[in-house]
């Protein structure tokens, strides 16, 4: 057990608790506090971000001036999310803004000299980015020297010096000393909007933006602690009560019924935004967060619907056709590289993601087109991508993003040399990070597992990066009657303890693996509540025979 778990105890807090929230860095009990009741309180003033009071001075001059100010933002959800809320705030303060969103097919990720010149064909006096422009020294450069100042809101890693003129906000700065950096862009909007809001005398209606501001702060898989813990958690449970007409819209569309969690927002909400961006353009995504036309809302949430299939679809022909190529490689080597002509490149991030987890290791998968190859690249826990391939930067066209996610384009009769490189380099990794391992952190007897165990780790929602949903160790258990079948190789079944206790299973994807579930077994799995029954189920993650368990 953890040190600090004893003392939480001794504060009050349940036993079966308090281990988990040790391990999650809580040391004391008014840290328990605050992290199993999130409120408004516990953000911190966005005054303390370097560069604020400069953003919202500049921001109300455009206002007195009467100067249009362009909005350029990225095109997944966090990027949309950030743009949505920075128009809202410059429109209730009198900017004239101007959004401008990147097409990723034909103008590729960040902050371009091309939307410097729709900018400047827009009249504008003044770009502000959303999620991107931290290493955009061309286009700012460019703007600056066409008269249009530069305000970069981003928290991705600063890959370039500026230059001095160009107003950052950004808490990764090297001279920035903000308690939280690990705020998504969205996180970032948020603060700029409550600081020129506050600074104007403007009404906040912080739950509002908060409804807004989970979607990405939860979808950019950020760590899910600290502000964004408060941010996911005030946002999650104020969406029920949503007045905006489009996200009404897409929760429906999505078949959602409230209480939401983030995983709610990972797979249901945050795929049908992303889609717009992925497949074409993420202009209907933004546009169904603004509207307020109820049958504007509905045709948008039924289009993002059908790209989100279509995306789908291309996205398991990428991830087939990767682990075919994977195919020939005996041993895997220790960083999976795979390129190809006919890739989507809107869809080999989330293939990439799939094949790291499928794999349990950095998979990089790059689309080749001319004599480029774009692509990204997604990490396992414990091997920080962008640090580990920062070193090849100069040899890349275009390079960036986060600890375990990153972009790049790379000249394509450069990339076996990489490739080489970046296996040689990664077969100096520890083994044991490759080593697919479950370690589960609660033991439980059958009988435990029932209403007020559920209602007790529901107190951890909601989870993600940095707050994992506790892995539960629980049986012997025999099945009271065959498994049920249903949807695609899915199953469901009555377990029950030799103690007397009754658990309901649920095995996504489980079919191939049902005989493992005869006899007496032990298993691995996530307490949830079971969508259909409203009660308490455990999604299968492994099982083994009784004669087997650890």
């Amino acid at each position: 057990m953890p040190p600090a778990a004893a003392a939480l105890v001794a504060a009050g807090i349940p036993a079966r608790l308090a281990p988990l929230l040790a391990r999650r860095g809580v040391a004391d009990p008014a840290g328990a506090e605050r992290f199993l009741t999130p409120s408004a309180d516990q953000l911190f003033d966005p005054f303390l971000l370097a560069g604020m009071e400069a953003a919202v001075a500049r921001l109300r001059a455009a206002g007195e001036r009467g100067e249009r100010v362009a909005v350029v933002g990225d095109y997944d959800v966090d990027g949309v999310t950030s743009t949505a809320i920075l128009l809202a705030a410059f429109g209730a303060c009198g900017i004239a803004a101007q959004p401008i969103l990147p097409h990723r097919l034909e103008e590729g990720y960040g902050f371009q000299p091309v939307h410097v010149e729709r900018a400047r064909a827009a009249g504008c006096r003044l770009i502000v980015t959303a999620d991107c422009g931290s290493s955009s020294l061309t286009a700012a450069t460019a703007a600056l020297a066409a008269g249009i100042d530069v305000l970069v809101t981003d928290h991705h890693i600063p890959g370039c010096a500026l230059p001095p003129a160009v107003l950052q906000i950004n808490p990764r700065q090297a001279h920035c000393t903000y308690p939280f950096p690990d705020l998504a862009a969205v996180g970032l909007a948020l603060k700029l909007a409550l600081a020129l809001l506050r600074s104007a005398g403007k009404k906040v209606d912080l739950t509002a933006f908060l409804r807004i501001a989970c979607l990405g702060t939860i979808a950019d898989l950020v760590p899910l602690r600290g502000e964004n813990r408060v941010i996911a958690a005030l946002g999650l449970a104020a969406l029920p009560a949503t007045r905006s007409v489009g996200l009404q819209a897409l929760l429906r569309q999505a078949g959602m019924k409230p209480p939401f969690t983030a995983s709610d927002v990972g797979y249901r909400i945050g795929p049908r935004i992303n889609a717009a961006g992925r497949l074409d353009t993420p202009e209907p995504a933004l546009d169904l967060l603004l509207t307020r036309d109820r049958e504007r809302a509905f045709r948008l949430a039924l289009q993002l619907d059908a790209w989100n299939r279509q995306r789908q679809a291309e996205e398991i022909r990428v991830v087939e056709e990767a682990t075919a190529l994977l195919a020939a490689r005996k041993p895997l080597p220790p960083v999976l590289v795979l390129w190809k002509s006919g890739w989507h490149k809107g869809v080999i991030g989330v293939a990439a993601g799939r094949l790291a987890r499928d794999f349990h290791r950095p998979a990089l998968l790059l689309a080749a087109e001319g004599e480029n190859a774009t692509g990204s690249g997604r990490s396992i826990p414990g091997i920080e991508l962008h640090s580990f391939l920062n070193r090849w930067g100069e040899r890349m066209e275009r390079f960036g993003g986060h600890a375990q996610a990153v972009g790049l384009t790379v000249r394509l009769d450069g990339l076996p040399a990489l490739q080489a490189e970046w296996e040689a380099a990664a077969a100096e990794w520890p083994v044991e990070l490759l080593a697919r391992r479950h370690e589960y952190e609660i033991a439980v007897a059958p009988r435990e597992i029932g209403p007020e165990l559920l209602a007790e780790l529901d107190r951890l929602e909601p989870h993600g990066q940095g707050n994992p949903r506790p892995l539960l160790y629980t049986g012997p258990l025999t099945l009271a009657a065959p498994p049920r079948l249903f949807g695609n190789g899915h199953l469901a079944a009555r377990a029950r303890g030799e103690d007397g206790g009754a658990v309901e299973l649920v095995g996504w994807s489980w079919q191939a693996r049902a005989a493992s579930l005869a006899g007496r077994f032990f298993v691995l799995g996530y307490l949830e509540r079971d969508a259909y029954t409203g009660g308490p189920a455990l999604r299968l993650l492994d099982s083994r025979p009784a004669g087997a368990q650890p």
